[in-house]
């Protein structure tokens, strides 16, 4: 497997990383300020997170896939919240997704221990898929399932590539295939719970417990006891998910 080379190229200290963190903390500033020019300029602001990415392609082309998919994660993340300050109703909620962008990217990108990996993996699913759907609902349904099932596919990719799991890649795309089903059954009843989305919910209930599952199994502490606590705090969740909507065939 092509490991991305861009990885660990990342100033360890002097002015150099004074100057990384600078950029890191006006990248946010930057799509704060584009998003509050008015619509002609989001376009611009979603080439920004794009073009910050210039370094996956700073190699021979026949690593640009394997860079191209180890900084997928990130990418998400940040279209994610170009959309999220677009559909912001004030300029107070702007400036807080562009604090947390800000957290993310200063924070929790950077990290690589399997903890930090795998939280990346959960954050880049779930504002993948509320972005989706919260700016897409009305999208033809096959557009739904192939957006779904590639972050979703995306996500589990980053978080089984940490732990070396030789079967990262099939497990993969049994995840983003699920992601991609659940997606069509669903988007046949689309509801929404304020602004998450049925499917976006559902699939970060299971997406989350079968993670810890995984994570606790790897480092063998996974016991009966805390198996069963898992199993069952994930059927509650989605019982109740299930059992409270409203199943009309409509968009709520």
């Amino acid at each position: 497997m092509i490991k991305p080379l861009i990885a660990k190229v990342k100033p360890a200290g002097g002015l150099s990383y004074i100057l990384h963190i600078g950029l890191l903390v006006l990248l946010p500033i930057v799509l704060f300020a584009l998003v509050r020019l008015g619509d002609t300029f989001i376009k611009l602001a979603f080439s920004v997170i794009v073009l910050s990415k210039w370094r996956m392609f700073a190699v021979r082309p026949r690593f640009w896939p394997a860079n191209i998919r180890a900084n997928s994660v990130d990418i998400i993340v940040g279209l994610s919240v170009v959309l999220f300050m677009t559909h912001s109703g004030s300029q107070w909620w702007q400036l807080i997704w562009a604090a947390l962008y800000g957290v993310w990217l200063i924070v929790i990108k950077p990290a690589s221990s399997a903890v930090m990996i795998a939280l990346q993996a959960m954050i880049s699913q779930f504002c993948g898929l509320m972005a989706i759907y919260l700016t897409w609902s009305s999208a033809p349904l096959i557009g739904l399932v192939f957006s779904t099932g590639l972050v979703c596919y995306l996500a589990a990719r980053h978080f089984f590539d940490s732990f070396d799991e030789p079967y990262a890649r099939l497990l993969s795309y049994l995840w983003g295939y699920f992601g991609a089903a659940l997606a069509w059954l669903l988007g046949h009843w689309l509801l929404f719970y304020g602004i998450i989305s049925q499917p976006t919910l559902i699939l970060s209930v299971l997406g989350y417990g079968l993670a810890g599952l995984y994570f606790f199994d790897h480092r063998e502490r996974l016991s009966p006891m805390l198996k069963r606590q898992f199993v069952f705090i994930i059927i509650a969740i989605l019982l109740v998910i299930l059992t409270f909507s409203d199943w009309g065939d409509k968009v709520v």
